[in-house]
């Protein structure tokens, strides 16, 4: 194994990462604000619940390159697309690939948030509005706080799945990490090393992230923490009558 090697490509990588950080943070708050609209639809009318489950249906069913190719390829064949104010966003690939990300992203995120709003005990609904509180209050103090830790674990394992999809976008022209890594692989013929070495830096980001949302899902929950350990004597009940 050539370290030399290893340790140039490693670094001729990272100089794609900040791309494909922009490219996942911009998609992951787009996704999130556009999967929380998609949840809000689905619990209210018949047409609004129709179109929200319609979109959610063609963007899980379909696959994510098909999606990226139509936005980039596809949309530029509409002279009405052309000649529209989204025209300067939509020849941009950066913007077509978040675009195209946070689509994605935004159908399966809103099921997770439909899923752990479902998963709020009804019983604990009930007794908050049996104490008088208002609607507004009961979501803010008790169906959101549970939701949100119903939804972490599997909103973690979307936005890894989403921090691997970045790497969809070098088709695209944009050059992020496995743009470059797809380069230097054209250039030296070492797909063992160079990929190794691309996969190497989308590992550390995972982990990363998966430490982040452990953090935030222990803060959230102090109800599932051990105690701390009673200080000697005051865990034991005193004996009647040994005085």
């Amino acid at each position: 194994m050539d370290l030399d090697f290893l340790r140039g490509t490693s670094l001729a990588l990272l100089r794609g990462l900040p791309l494909t950080l922009k490219l996942f943070l911009a998609s992951a708050a787009a996704g999130l604000v556009l999967a929380g609209l998609i949840a809000f639809m689905r619990a209210r009318g018949r047409v609004a619940r129709g179109l929200a489950t319609a979109y959610v249906f063609v963007f899980r069913g379909t696959p994510l390159l098909v999606q990226l190719f139509l936005v980039y390829y596809g949309l530029s064949q509409f002279p009405a697309v052309r000649h529209s104010f989204a025209w300067p966003f939509l020849r941009d690939p950066f913007w077509c690939a978040v675009l195209t990300l946070s689509l994605n992203t935004g159908a399966y995120t809103s099921e997770i948030i439909r899923g752990a709003l479902a998963a709020v005990p009804q019983g604990q609904v009930e007794a908050a509005r049996a104490c008088g509180m208002p609607r507004g209050l009961v979501f803010r103090r008790v169906v959101a706080p549970i939701a949100l830790r119903q939804a972490l674990p599997s909103y973690s394992t979307e936005l890894i799945l989403m921090t691997k999809a970045t790497s969809l976008a070098s088709i695209v022209t944009l050059k992020e990490t496995m743009f470059i890594a797809a380069a230097v692989n054209n250039e030296t013929y070492r797909a063992i090393e160079v990929f190794l070495c691309a996969g190497a830096i989308y590992l550390a980001l995972n982990i990363l992230l998966s430490r982040a949302i452990a953090l935030v899902e222990w803060r959230l929950s102090p109800h599932l923490r051990r105690p701390p350990d009673a200080l000697p004597g005051l865990d034991t009940p005193p004996i009647l009558g040994t005085a």
